[in-house]
């Protein structure tokens, strides 16, 4: 099973979080059991940005075993048009275009999503499979 994981699980446990860290930290060991761990170009940016140095980040990033996989063009196409779609029924501008690309990207090339964002990712993309690991 290839799992691809969101931002916010990694930061939960890079960052210590003392609400989600070690709920997410066990979601991360669960499914690295099952498969490979996965992160987006979106993703391991947004990740790098918290980390003082490459070499850190990549440091990190090999310890826990999360591989990077770049958006293909499938899942990049996918993630505009929902994004377009939403923008035209007058969503709020709550939602940017890095978060379909997330979902997409683990919808099109992965076989689940570990976030704690399922209310987002339930709705636009109903046939991804989500883990969410504070309902572990």
């Amino acid at each position: 099973m290839k799992t691809a994981v969101d931002t916010s699980v990694l930061l939960d446990v890079f960052g210590a979080d003392p609400t989600f860290g070690k709920k997410s930290l066990d979601a991360l060991r669960d499914v690295y059991d099952k498969g490979a761990l996965v992160a987006c170009d979106i993703t391991w940016a947004e990740v790098r940005a918290h980390f003082p140095s490459d070499r850190s980040f990549e440091d990190a990033m090999r310890l826990i075993g999360v591989i990077f996989d770049p958006i293909g063009p499938e899942a990049a196409l996918a993630a505009g048009l929902l994004w377009k779609e939403r923008r035209k029924r007058g969503a709020k501008r709550d939602r940017i275009v890095p978060d379909f690309l997330i979902g997409a990207h683990a919808l099109h090339q992965a076989d689940a999503l570990l976030s704690r964002d399922r209310g987002f990712y339930g709705s636009y993309f109903k046939d991804l499979s989500t883990i969410d690991p504070t309902r572990l």
